[in-house]
């Protein structure tokens, strides 16, 4: 569980563009269409895509990603099936580049 956690904070160290300051429902309903991807697999959709972006964009500085990471943990906590791979892999998956390895 650790580890998707770790997976899912590095998502959102990807290199961002100038936005705004994010809460819980915001990261919450951005994330929300990437659930079926992190427990399942597949192909994440294209809505869970558009919800990556949204919470990159949205998280320009340190503490906007701390307070998403902090928001992830806890809604990860409520799908302990989320998938390792499946999270590490979301960032390529929706066509995101990133110099950070996750």
């Amino acid at each position: 569980m650790k580890g998707i956690l770790v997976s899912l904070f590095m998502l959102l160290v990807v290199v961002v563009q100038l936005g705004e300051s994010i809460n819980c429902g915001e990261v919450g309903g951005a994330l929300a269409p990437c659930v079926p991807y992190l427990t399942q697999g597949g192909d994440p959709s294209g809505s869970c895509c558009d919800g990556v972006k949204k919470v990159v964009e949205t998280t320009p500085t340190q503490q906007d990603r701390q307070v998403a990471c902090e928001c992830m943990k806890s809604a990860a906590a409520r799908y302990p099936n989320v998938k390792p791979d499946a999270a590490s892999n979301l960032p390529s998956r929706c066509g995101l580049t990133t110099p950070i390895p996750i």
